[in-house]
């Protein structure tokens, strides 16, 4: 099972922002999640259909700011296109217990991946074989 962690980003010493491009991927038509990291300006998210500000600017975006993490940012895209770039500013990430307990999760399913191998499997120079 992969697992797919987005590295934080430190808040910045000299108070500038980081800026950030994520690639979007559309089903149906559009796209509801959460933007990888947090304290995002939202007057800086500007949604296209090509990266680097290029293409079309999708004007059909929702910004929700969640009650219980003020912090993050849940987007609502529709879009005819396939994929689009949404581009935001922000000063740094929070981190939060989801990102402990995904951590946590994705170590002890290694574990017990690894537990699994050696019970059921012999570990050779680096590959499995199961007997």
């Amino acid at each position: 099972m992969p697992y797919h962690f987005v590295p934080k980003l430190n808040a910045k010493t000299d108070g500038s922002h980081y800026v950030v491009e994520e690639r979007v991927k559309m089903t149906g038509g559009s796209y509801v999640g959460f933007l990888a990291h947090d304290n995002i300006l939202e007057s800086t998210i500007r949604v296209y259909t090509g990266s680097k500000y290029t293409d079309s600017l999708v004007k059909d975006v929702v910004v929700s700011i969640p009650a219980e993490t003020p912090w993050r940012r849940q987007v609502k895209i529709f879009s005819t296109a396939d994929e689009v770039y949404v581009t935001y500013e922000t000063p740094g990430d929070v981190v939060e217990a989801d990102d402990i307990n995904g951590l946590q999760e994705s170590l002890a399913a290694t574990q017990k991946e690894i537990e699994d191998y050696r019970t059921n499997g012999v570990v050779d120079g680096g590959s499995f074989i199961g007997e």
